[in-house]
């Protein structure tokens, strides 16, 4: 992200600039640390006691907070652990939009800056600009690229620079300096260049760049002074291309800011040739949908012509869509039949087909849900749909008592789809219908593919269970399982330690006691592209632990090895696996969970499932903490435990939160009596598993979490009871 005081702060991996050489692992020879090294290692180990109080102060920001690290910057004012203090002390006025109160803590750190000059001097000159004192920024950045010509924050200067340079009235300069860093492009970079060459008369040039913006990043915070800028240059400039137009309403519709796109749309169509407005109408109508506005939508569709192609096709869909949210099934239908004559290859159809089957399989009506789910599989077997409308297909025929068609079709998901999401319940559903069938050996084969090549997965888990109870041979001619291969084994067993000789790593390390993680991460990318070598990403993932972010380390192995869940234990090295299924505030977890008659490691995987082991995490319908409770709830579960005088900001308090959430998760368990039931039940509400449970017979309780229709709840309960395991598995006995 992009902060107010105009720092990049994005992920490690976009970091500013990269370092101009890139050495290979092989090549890299250890030097011996030198005193540049030596002192900021030893700025580190004095300054650990800082850490607690800086993440402190940078996530509250309250008068108590600003005074710990003031006075622990006191204590060390001739030490470079004062100075770090001073910066994360100026670092927090900063995020709270107060450059003039920065200053003072700046020019205290810039005595002991060391190694950390460039960001004390870069943050100074950012707040003099703020601040109105532009003609010393610009004096204090004159030099930077020849003071620290390795600095990460290289372009983040030249933006502040340019800025300054602009409120002294030399638009010129400051177009120079950010035309030569333009790219990647940035929002913020392209407002003040917009800025800059409309100062500098040059219209057309100044709107290319506030273009840029305005109408290829609707989304960006700059958006709306872009658009301030280009009214500012109207009758100097030509106006902007119905491309350019277009492009702003298509990116505010996929960004849900329905309203605006709405306003756009219109806009644009009454600008648009006859040829052109179709296209446009049919969008408006869309957007006008996708925010509620129904009846509004339903008019603009209507007063459409049926046209052909495309445009008919939406329109249809659309109105398919109005009609279904008002429960209009005759309509609805009719629709989808003129839909399926106007575009039987439309993504609309196969759109409308997904929508329609998912309605008809939450209201229960199996046969028309199945018919819907087959003929998206048979017509569109390749789009975004096909596996899972294959799979769904399958299963209700399993579910309506048809067994020989669904085994079939289950043993065409496996061929068809061999590496498909649905794969793994389809090895295991294939096993168990060759049980049923008294075909032991069969259902071994099955359970030994999937145990195999899905070993951590749910479905994983209850082949080896149905495993233990078979005793003969797998059968080895199975010509169904012969599409499916282990994939390859993945190279991430053997780690390098971090280059201690290199001052970036060092820096890092420095950074994160002043609990500075963007800043600390953007250093070990730039690093890892110096030095080379495999310890980035569990470099990466330690910090964001030591921060307390689990939730950041858990996403940084996640996005280095997406499928871990395919691998072995022994596959992936332990630091990776503890990013992945790690175990904070174990000793309350592990506590209220006793209380409860709960297994830690369920708790600790319903943790990771909700939250992610943030603390502070807020759903969007207003969930909070660890174990994502709604305020009503803790309140209600407040008034059994007899908290006195609950309210909802102790929520966020981990062992608040871990002691209620325990308590509300085992109401459910007692009330269902299993833990899938009661799973579902604090994903979807207790209503509607009860509704569930009575949709018939199931073999097992797997039969039943396998036909919860809501993919979120279904897909929850799995990942919970599968993560659980792995954390069995990894941590062994309490």
């Amino acid at each position: 992200m992009v902060t107010a005081f105009g720092l990049d702060l994005c992920a490690a991996q976009k970091s500013g600039r990269p370092p101009a050489k890139v050495h290979p692992a092989s090549s890299k020879r250890r030097r011996k640390p030198n005193r540049r090294v030596l002192r900021v290692h030893q700025a580190f180990v004095a300054s650990k006691t800082l850490r607690p109080m800086a993440q402190q102060l940078l996530r509250e920001r309250t008068p108590a907070a600003y005074q710990g690290v003031e006075a622990y910057a006191r204590l060390h004012n001739s030490e470079d652990a004062g100075s770090l203090a001073w910066f994360v002390v100026a670092y927090a006025h900063m995020m709270d939009r107060n450059a003039a109160e920065a200053l003072e803590p700046l020019r205290r750190a810039k005595v002991k800056a060391n190694e950390l000059a460039d960001y004390i001097t870069y943050y100074q000159a950012t707040a003099l600009q703020q601040t109105g004192d532009s003609a010393q920024a610009v004096a204090l950045l004159r030099d930077f690229e020849q003071k620290f010509s390795g600095s990460i924050l290289l372009r983040d200067v030249h933006l502040t620079r340019a800025r300054a340079l602009l409120a002294l009235e030399r638009p010129a300069d400051a177009a120079a300096i950010l035309e030569a860093d333009r790219l990647p492009t940035r929002a913020d970079f392209e407002l003040a260049l917009g800025r800059a060459y409309a100062d500098a008369a040059q219209p057309l040039k100044a709107a290319a760049a506030l273009r840029a913006v305005f109408y290829g990043m609707p989304m960006a915070s700059e958006a709306e002074e872009a658009e301030k800028e280009l009214v500012a240059l109207a009758g100097r400039i030509p106006p902007a291309s119905m491309a350019e137009r277009k492009s702003r309403a298509e990116l505010l519709a996929k960004g849900k800011r329905y309203s605006d796109a709405v306003t756009e749309y219109r806009s644009l169509i009454g600008d648009a040739s006859p040829q052109d407005r179709p296209v446009l109408e049919v969008a408006l109508a869309g957007a006008l949908r996708q925010g509620g506005r129904m009846r509004e939508a339903k008019q603009a569709l209507d007063a459409l012509s049926e046209g052909t192609g495309e445009v008919a096709a939406q329109r249809l869909y659309n109105l398919g869509e109005i009609a279904r949210a008002a429960d209009d099934d005759a309509a609805f239908q009719g629709y989808l039949a003129q839909l399926r004559q106007v575009g039987p290859a439309s993504p609309w159809l196969e759109q409308s087909l997904f929508s329609a089957a998912n309605k008809y399989l939450v209201n229960k009506d199996y046969p028309k849900a199945e018919a819907l789910y087959r003929e998206l599989a048979q017509r569109f077997p390749a789009g975004s749909h096909g596996s899972y409308a294959h799979w769904k297909s399958a299963w209700l025929l399993w579910r309506m008592g048809q067994g020989e068609q669904a085994r079939r079709e289950f043993e065409q998901q496996i061929v068809l789809f061999p590496d498909g999401a649905e794969t793994p319940a389809a090895l295991y559903w294939r096993g168990r219908a060759a049980e049923e069938d008294n075909e032991p050996g069969r259902a071994r084969a099955y359970y030994e593919k999937l145990n195999q090549l899905y070993r951590s997965y749910y479905y994983g888990q209850l082949a080896r269970q149905r495993l233990e109870t078979l005793t003969v041979p797998a059968v080895t001619a199975e010509l169904v399982l012969a599409s499916l291969h282990m994939p390859a084994s993945p190279s991430y067993l053997s780690l390098n330690d971090p280059p201690a000789d290199s001052l970036r790593v060092q820096k890092a390390s420095l950074l994160a006691n002043g609990a500075l993680l963007e800043l600390a991460l953007r250093e070990l990318h730039a690093a890892a592209l110096e030095e080379g070598g495999n310890w980035e990403v569990a470099e990466m993932a330690r910090l964001c632990q030591d921060a307390g972010h689990y939730d950041r380390a858990l996403d940084v192995v996640k996005h280095e090895v997406p499928r871990y869940f395919s691998a072995e234990l022994t596959d992936l090295p332990p630091p990776y696996w503890q990013a992945l299924f790690p175990r904070p505030y174990w000793t309350d977890l592990k506590a209220y969970a006793a209380q409860n008659a709960l297994d830690p490691y369920l708790v600790a995987a319903l943790v990771r499932q909700e939250s992610a082991f943030n603390p502070s995490a807020i759903s969007h319908a207003n969930a909070v903490g660890l174990m994502q409770l709604l305020p009503s709830t803790g309140r209600l579960v407040a008034r059994d435990l007899k908290i006195r005088r609950f309210n909802p900001a102790m929520l966020t308090i981990p062992a608040t939160n871990l002691r209620m959430g325990t308590k509300y998760f085992k109401g459910m368990v007692t009330q269902f009596g299993a833990v899938e039931y009661a799973l579902a039940a604090y994903n979807a509400g207790s209503d509607r598993v009860i509704d569930w449970q009575g949709t018939g017979k199931f073999r097992d309780i797997a039969e039943f979490v396998e036909s919860i229709p809501f993919t979120e709840t279904r897909e929850y309960v799995q990942a919970i009871q599968r993560n659980a395991n792995v954390y069995r598995q990894l941590y062994g006995a309490l």
